[in-house]
Parts: structure tokens; C-alpha cells; sequence
């Protein structure tokens, strides 16, 4: 299972967003500089985010995007699921599709498939903006010393 740049690329402008939570819209072009991505596709992004009423958009000269709500309150799995849709390793273990295979009942595969589904789910489900802003300033913001060897 890989992710897309949709969810990669969607999960860096919403860090983004957390990361100046507070500080009002950001402009679309801020956000594609410091995270290296094309406008236009952001653009794409940050609308399908908003339609999921993950972001809100404000009109205007000093107008951009904003997280719709805490950081604490919206996890890495809300932001994916949005952009990549359900997140499983096969088909047949998308809990939104009723494609219940006829070998269902004993494939044991499928029993693989839903271990892995469930064990993602549990990481990116627990896994908020928050954190990844508070791991982002534990690591930039750290005194320990680098050693090479």
C-alpha cells in the first residue's frame, strides 16, 4: 500500500496549516513555498479539504486558509481518508463498499488484509496535527548534540 501525493502532499499543507495555527489565513503561495509544492495542485488539494470541512477559506486581500478546527481535533487519518479515500490494503477489506467475495468466509488472506487495515487505521486515527507540530518542535528545537560516527 502506497500513498498518492494527494495524501502526501495534502497531509504537508495541513501540518502546514497547524504549524501557524492562530495566525489567521495563509495564503495558498506561502504554504506551496515552504512545502514545495506546485500551486495549482495545492489549490486542487486544499479544495477537496475544504469540502470536506476540513480547512476554511477566507475572501480577500489578507484571505487564505485555515485549519476548520484544532489541531488536536483533526487526525492524520481525517486528512488522508479525504484525499486517498478508505485506506486498505485490498479491496476486499474496504469497510465503506459492500464487496463481500463469496470465499470471504474462509479466505485467509482476507484475515491478513483486515489486520493490516485495522493496524493502520489504529496509527493514523491516533496520530493528530498537534502532534506532528509538537514532534516538528521537539526536533527543531532540541539541544541534544549529533554525533556522527
Amino acid at each position: 500500500m502506497k500513498l498518492s501525493t494527494k495524501g502526501r502532499y495534502g497531509l504537508k499543507a495541513m501540518f502546514d496549516l497547524a504549524l501557524n495555527y492562530g495566525e489567521g489565513p495563509i495564503a495558498l503561495n506561502n504554504i506551496a513555498d515552504r512545502q514545495n509544492i506546485s500551486v495549482h495542485y495545492l489549490e486542487q488539494l486544499i479544495a477537496t479539504l475544504r469540502k470536506a470541512g476540513l480547512v476554511k477559506s477566507v475572501r480577500g486581500a489578507q484571505g487564505g486558509y485555515m485549519l476548520a478546527d484544532r489541531p488536536e481535533n483533526i487526525t492524520v487519518g481525517d486528512v488522508l481518508r479525504t484525499l486517498e479515500g478508505p485506506i486498505a490494503p485490498a479491496e476486499c477489506v474496504i469497510e465503506e463498499e459492500d464487496n463481500e467475495c463469496s470465499k470471504a468466509s474462509y479466505c485467509v488472506t482476507r484475515t491478513i488484509w483486515e489486520k493490516i487495515r485495522d493496524s493502520v487505521d489504529n496509527v493514523i486515527n491516533s496520530i493528530t496535527l498537534q502532534d506532528m507540530v509538537d514532534d516538528y518542535t521537539r526536533l527543531h528545537n532540541s539541544d541534544s548534540f549529533m554525533y556522527y560516527i
